[in-house]
């Protein structure tokens, strides 16, 4: 019985090993590398990467040196998983499938779905219906809030596969929809992107951390691309 309780044991290691493995990590923890501002060619110098960290910087924001921060590459179904905290009174999001066109589009968020980042405690827009901490922003309220409090790491995951989408946030799934059906475009009509004609509508793009002027920090941030 005993080598059968190890052999599970082992075998459950790795286990555990081979699907962390499947996820690639998108941050090398000491720079900006595979990450660039939105509609140009490098980070601005307000992402600042060390000790596996990276730390949008509002200090440095306010001299031009911000912007929304977005991957390389592009992702269609994938399972992204990051840890975050915000400072005190701050706002920031992950906003994905964005569509990197800065001629036709200003913003991340002109295109791209967001999982709110903020600190409910503190932030005004907590205020605000769909706003807070682990929203499908402006879209679908979680429901629940596990978030911790300005200054404590949390654990979000995004998984979307095949238009399912699910929102995890400190291991608990506050987010549950389907995107792109006839619910989804209901949604968006009572959103503040009713009139912006290109939101919401692609399957695959970039992913984005957001420059809301606040001190922001992100850590483990990893993906894996799904069938």
């Amino acid at each position: 019985m005993k080598k059968i309780i190890v052999s599970l044991v082992i075998l459950f290691g790795l286990q555990t090993i081979q699907a962390q493995k499947s996820f690639k990590p998108l941050f090398d923890g000491k720079s900006t590398k595979g990450w660039h501002s939105y509609g140009k060619k490098s980070a601005g110098k307000a992402w600042k990467a060390a000790d596996g960290i990276l730390h949008f910087d509002s200090k440095e924001a306010n001299n031009g040196q911000g912007g929304d921060l977005v991957t390389d590459a592009e992702f269609r179904d994938f399972h992204l998983k990051l840890d975050w905290k915000i400072a005190q009174n701050g706002n920031s999001g992950i906003i994905f499938y964005v569509n990197e066109n800065p001629v036709e589009y200003q913003n991340t968020y002109s295109t791209g779905l967001e999982m709110q980042i903020l600190d409910n405690e503190g932030h005004p827009d907590a205020k605000i219906l769909k706003h807070r901490a682990g929203d499908l922003y402006d879209l679908v309220q979680s429901r629940s809030e596990p978030v911790k409090q300005a200054g404590e790491w949390n654990t979000a995951e995004i998984l979307s596969r095949k238009g399912k989408l699910t929102l995890i946030l400190n291991g608990v799934t506050v987010v549950e929809t389907v995107l792109w059906d006839d619910n989804f475009k209901k949604n968006v009509s009572g959103s503040k992107f009713a009139d912006w004609p290109d939101f919401g509508t692609f399957n695959k793009g970039k992913i984005a951390l957001q420059d809301h002027g606040n001190n922001v920090w992100f850590r483990n941030i990893m993906i894996k691309e799904l069938d």
